[in-house]
């Protein structure tokens, strides 16, 4: 079952396919653990997101369908430089393969 995430500002759909899942990232830590702020430009990218769509999942040649482990909601962690930008109304968010997921954080 795939999921849609619908831009209400634009009235925008963002269906993914096949394997591909469309993440909002989480913010960056703004402060050092010891209290020390971070200017914008030493900030790490975050790779930890939100799951806001899902595809069905990947097929193969024999028209089988692997079923997707993430579901929308999910807190994930995705590896630093896998997938793509993609800009959702003034927010940078990535669409990742499945396959660049690498847990889901509880």
């Amino acid at each position: 079952m795939d999921i849609n995430y619908i831009d209400m500002a634009t009235k925008t759909k963002y269906k993914p396919l096949f394997d591909n899942v469309l993440i909002k990232p989480l913010q960056a830590d703004t402060q050092t653990a010891s209290g020390i702020y971070l200017p914008e430009n030493v900030k790490e990218k975050p790779q930890v997101g939100e799951v806001v769509a899902v595809g069905p999942g990947k097929m193969h040649p024999k028209g089988e369908i692997d079923k997707m482990v993430v579901k929308v909601g999910d807190k994930v962690l995705y590896t630093k430089w896998g997938g793509n930008e993609v800009k959702v109304g003034n927010e940078e968010w990535k669409i990742v393969k499945q396959d660049d997921i690498l847990a889901i954080v509880e």
